[in-house]
């Protein structure tokens, strides 16, 4: 893979608490690279211009990893999509766009038709 320019990151996401996971968990969530400006919100011209490397990797306990691509959708929402190809559902990001990704903060994914939030543990340059 080619060199990225600046403001590209690799981002962890883990589970939040939710009813099912109390105190969440480490062992449900995401990693993914995306650009991102200053303010932690995600650079869409710099997504346009190498989207291709704009990867996300979902990772479930016992089960194989996902991999697949942060695509930005019809309308200017953003999605992950695992299945490029075929006809599988994207897992959209709920309010990606106004979102701040750093450290702490909280970000929602709809998975299967029922929403997941997760804490964002690392914000790490690529």
């Amino acid at each position: 893979m080619s060199q990225l320019p600046r403001g590209f990151y690799k981002v962890r996401m883990e589970l939040a608490r939710e009813k099912s996971y109390p105190e969440g968990s480490r062992e449900y969530g995401y990693t993914f690279t995306l650009p991102l400006k200053e303010d932690g919100k995600i650079d869409p011209e710099q997504w346009h211009e190498h989207r291709d490397t704009c990867r996300v990797v979902k990772f479930r306990p016992d089960e194989k990893d996902e991999i697949g691509h942060l695509v930005r959708r019809p309308g200017g929402s953003w999605a992950f999509r695992y299945d490029v190809a075929g006809d599988d559902d994207d897992e959209p990001g709920y309010r990606f766009g106004d979102e701040s990704f750093v450290v702490g903060e909280y970000i929602s994914v709809k998975e299967d038709e029922e929403m997941h939030t997760y804490r964002i543990i690392s914000v790490e340059p690529e």
